[in-house]
């Protein structure tokens, strides 16, 4: 009887608790937040069982109304206005409880792999390129941060456990460079509050950043069984843990930077990013947010270094599969000791050139390189012609390297490279009768050719041979 009545107090006790239960909100929902401007925005979390929950917003001081499930779930759309702040928003189930220092602006993502993850202090003997004068100019209201912390699992996880946080040499020296200065580019520029999220894992592959849905119809990748360990680069096992906690959160659009994983199987990755990226703007139920990615970088790689050039077409492919996308190129930007170029401000401001031309509209900035149209052999020279070059082709007063040229046999020799006008003329002593040449072609191959506006070719080839051999 004593056991019993022992029960029935915890049953009470569990149930008057509930009763009580304040609003519960996802962590990306939290004091010093960044919310998307002129928006409806999507808020949700739990409260009471079947209850109302009131939602004041003060910047209209307008009060909405929504009632939870049976669960204690609910979910709804406030109006956001134009940029500014600090706000706050009220949410009362019958207990009050109030987020403040809130902002109105503008929302990125950041993810991918270690590039993208690698912080303004850098890692292990491998610095950021002016590092602590970028802390120097941390400390800015204007930008907030979200760094979600590395995890994995095979089922959804609801919610994370970080908060959102002043920009200041502290918290700027443990995110992402690339994010973070890119977030401070666009506050600079735009004049706007900018949030930026960040949710990345080093050294992982895009399959684990993916839906089993969206993997459906590739089998170049493996598949543990169910009683396995999980490790990070299982399918979905980061998507699971590192993205939907906040599928929904209004963003204005992502950053992308991975690749290195998925060297050894570079024929797909061009249709994974497309599939990757459409599950989650379906996840997301929004408008085709733009993806801006980057490219990998040249480096030394000790294995699969004939698939590297294969990727870097791939990744160049993904721009003609993905609506609203555009590609950061990095052939000038890399490093011969590192996996981890130090130079991550001039990728973000590349990234900042997509942003702001395409996504806000600012016209006159360039955003793309030199892109490969078209050649014409005459004798024993290849002309090139691009697009993308409104005022012409540069090497900035040098010449011209990393092209190859090569004859029927299929065997790529050095070339000479001028430019000529508004083309390149490529030949080589060694070389006849060309019928193909490469640019950058290769894992540790930097590129120089730039429009003249500044901004680098990718690697390209003219042919389609089998790159792994003659």
């Amino acid at each position: 009887m004593k056991r019993y009545l022992t029960v029935v107090s915890l049953l009470l006790l569990c149930g008057i608790q509930s009763i009580k239960a304040n609003v519960v909100l996802p962590a990306i929902f939290g004091n010093g937040m960044v919310l998307q401007q002129k928006e409806n925005v999507k808020v949700w979390g739990k409260a009471k069982l079947n209850a109302n929950v009131l939602i004041t917003t003060s910047w209209n001081n307008k009060t909405y109304t929504v009632k939870t499930n049976a669960s204690g779930n609910w979910k709804t759309t406030i109006a956001t206005p134009t940029a500014g702040g600090p706000y706050s928003i009220t949410f009362n189930d019958g207990n009050k409880i109030t987020l403040s220092d809130i902002l109105i602006g503008e929302v990125w993502l950041c993810s991918g792999q270690s590039n993208m993850e690698m912080p303004i202090k850098g890692f292990g003997n491998q610095p950021i390129l002016n590092s602590n004068d970028i802390l120097l100019d941390a400390e800015e209201p204007g930008v907030r941060l979200f760094r979600i912390e590395k995890n994995m699992s095979r089922t959804p996880v609801a919610d994370v456990t970080n908060k959102w946080e002043h920009a200041n040499a502290v918290t700027v020296k443990e995110f992402s460079a690339i994010g973070y200065q890119f977030a401070r580019m666009l506050q600079q520029k735009l004049k706007v509050p900018v949030g930026i999220i960040q949710s990345a894992y080093g050294g992982t592959d895009i399959e684990a950043w993916m839906t089993k849905n969206s993997l459906t119809g590739f089998t170049d990748f493996k598949t543990p069984a169910d009683s396995a360990k999980v490790i990070k680069n299982d399918p979905a096992v980061l998507f699971n843990a590192m993205i939907i906690p906040i599928i929904g959160y209004n963003i204005k659009g992502v950053l992308w930077y991975q690749g290195e994983n998925n060297r050894m199987n570079p024929l797909t990755y061009a249709q994974k990013m497309a599939a990757m990226v459409k599950e989650w703007r379906t996840q997301w139920a929004t408008n085709q947010w733009p993806f801006y990615y980057v490219q990998i970088a040249p480096n030394v790689y000790n294995d699969h270094k004939e698939e590297i050039p294969l990727l870097y077409e791939a990744q160049a492919q993904a721009m003609t599969l993905i609506p609203n996308s555009g590609m950061v190129v990095s052939v000038d930007a890399g490093s011969q000791t590192t996996i981890h170029p130090p130079n991550k401000t001039i990728i973000s401001k590349r990234l900042a050139y997509w942003a702001l031309a395409k996504t806000y509209g600012k016209e006159g900035i360039a955003y793309m390189g030199p892109v490969y149209k078209s050649l014409k052999i005459t004798d024993d020279k290849v002309i090139l012609s691009f697009d993308q070059i409104p005022t012409g082709l540069t090497a900035f007063d040098q010449k011209l390297k990393s092209f190859e040229i090569a004859g029927e046999d299929k065997v790529f020799y050095p070339a000479d490279a001028a430019i000529s006008g508004k083309t390149v003329v490529v030949k080589s002593e060694s070389v006849k009768k060309p019928v193909a040449v490469r640019y950058a072609f290769k894992d540790n191959a930097v590129g120089n050719l730039y429009n003249v506006e500044g901004l680098p070719s990718a690697p390209f080839r003219t042919d389609n041979w089998d790159n792994t051999k003659p």
